[in-house]
């Protein structure tokens, strides 16, 4: 037996190593959980997000299954990951999005929604009582002020603005392609 195998069943417990085992396995459910793969690209007026539909049964009806959603009118979002843990992220990005308008009378700013995502996915890093969600959100939407954003908001609570990005079971391969690129990606 490891000597490592106790320090994985609490979320906020560190192993001797500094390890976080509970927020890997996150990290792994979130990129390998669904099979899909996703990109999202930052456009000089644009954004767009791309993935893959798998309809997991003959029996389910296609239109059924997305992992592309709409947070705000102006504001969608690709969710890679645990399907559960990407509807309960997705609710709660919608309840942030209207409690923010709600109080401050305008629409909430992509990069602000990033943010309380990001916030409130950290908060799950420190509580024994809840568990991180294996869901990376990219949020796409135009600002106002800033114009398209990208913004990816991964499972310990890092978020970051792209102008492409990726996230699912082949992301370093879809991440190289984009590297590639990356001159043709307008600022």
């Amino acid at each position: 037996m490891s000597r490592d195998s106790n320090y994985d069943h609490h979320i906020s417990i560190f192993s001797p190593q500094g390890r976080l085992y509970q927020m890997e396995y996150a990290f792994k459910a979130a990129s390998s959980a669904s099979g899909l793969t996703g990109i999202a690209l930052r456009g000089k007026d644009t954004c767009v997000v791309v993935t893959q539909r798998k309809v997991p049964d003959r029996l389910v009806v296609p239109s059924s299954v997305s992992h592309v959603f709409n947070i705000t009118s102006k504001i969608g979002c690709l969710a890679t990951g645990m399907i559960a843990d990407c509807h309960s992220a997705i609710q709660r990005a919608r309840y942030e999005a209207a409690d923010f308008e709600f109080k401050y009378g305008y629409s909430i700013p992509p990069a602000v929604l990033a943010k309380r995502m990001a916030d409130i996915a950290q908060v799950n890093t420190q509580s024994a009582s809840m568990r991180p969600l294996a869901v990376v959100m990219m949020i796409v939407g135009v600002d106002e002020e800033k114009g398209p954003q990208v913004l990816k908001v991964d499972p310990a609570g890092h978020f970051l603005p792209f102008k492409g990005t990726a996230s699912g079971a082949k992301e370093q391969e879809a991440t190289n392609v984009l590297e590639k690129r990356v001159e043709s990606i307008p600022e």
